[in-house]
């Protein structure tokens, strides 16, 4: 990707060297392994801590990652996300305005190891980047980076691009009154019900991750060869299917929250190639 000569965001706050208190995180690696399932790219946190509080058997008490000194190697990354969440923010604010609305831009917060969030409590880097809809803020761990590349073989700047940008996909959503219709329908829903409509939610955010990359695209000619191909990997690697494959070792397609990895490289390769925001309406699609 063509990145180091664009623009940064004045919107990352860094927490890296800030150490939060210690968290409850149970059952050792194989929980955090079902976390990071559980809310890989864009799933609220708030979900999962609601389900380990009714589930006090299988909570253990444990310090996990403490912060510390910032790695001078994650420098970089910093800096790539900075651009990317500035490109974010000129694609946005441009399509808003189109709109007749005004773009409200997300902080990205910076963290290693733990956070302390405003709205939805503490988290881990167990669960992956996430966005809190109640701080309008995006969460990452940097380390994360390394695991895309590494355990989820879903390596490139424009895989790790693509994190960013569906989170911020929900940060969309939120101002677009979106989440708040869809946690409403939720809480009068059955689990199975309540995860189908989680669905449509993570793909519409793949989408919006898709539009952006379209409009970054004519606006900084970022692209280069090959960042397509390593993006639409990256929606591969975190499909439901592939990833309880990986996990389980059997797919349980009720318990999908984020889509199959055809079904989201199809709405993040549609975003790319409409860039249009009103043709993402993964709620009324059938089929998927």
């Amino acid at each position: 990707m063509r990145w180091r000569d664009q623009r940064r965001s004045d919107n990352v706050e860094d927490q890296r060297s800030i150490a939060p208190a210690t968290m409850a995180v149970g059952g050792g690696l194989g929980t955090l392994v079902l976390v990071l399932v559980a809310l890989l790219f864009g799933a609220d946190p708030r979900q999962f801590m609601q389900q380990q509080a009714a589930r006090p058997a299988d909570v253990q008490a444990r310090s996990g990652p403490r912060a510390g000194p910032v790695d001078p190697a994650q420098e970089e990354a910093k800096e790539f996300v900075s651009v990317i969440l500035a490109s974010t923010e000129d694609v946005w604010t441009a399509l808003f305005k189109k709109a007749g609305k005004t773009y409200q831009k997300p902080k990205l917060t910076l963290f290693n190891g733990q956070v302390s969030t405003q709205g939805c409590g503490h988290a881990s880097a167990a669960v992956g980047p996430f966005y809190c809809p109640a701080d309008r803020k995006v969460y990452l761990d940097l380390s994360f980076f390394d695991e895309l590349r590494t355990k989820f073989r879903a390596p490139g700047e424009f895989a790790e691009a693509y994190v960013v940008a569906h989170e911020v996909g929900h940060h969309v959503q939120n101002l677009l009154g979106i989440s708040d219709k869809v946690d409403a329908a939720r809480r009068r829903m059955s689990e199975k019900e309540a995860n189908a409509l989680s669905v449509r939610m993570e793909l519409q955010a793949d989408f919006f991750a898709g539009v952006w990359a379209n409009h970054a695209q004519k606006m900084q000619n970022i692209l280069e060869r090959g960042d397509i191909e390593s993006g639409l990997n990256a929606a591969t690697a975190i499909g439901d299917d592939r990833i309880q494959k990986m996990s389980r070792g059997y797919v349980v397609p009720d318990a999908f929250t984020h889509g199959t990895s055809a079904q989201r490289v199809r709405w993040f390769r549609k975003g790319i190639q409409t860039g249009d925001m009103n043709q993402g309406d993964t709620f009324n699609a059938d089929p998927l």
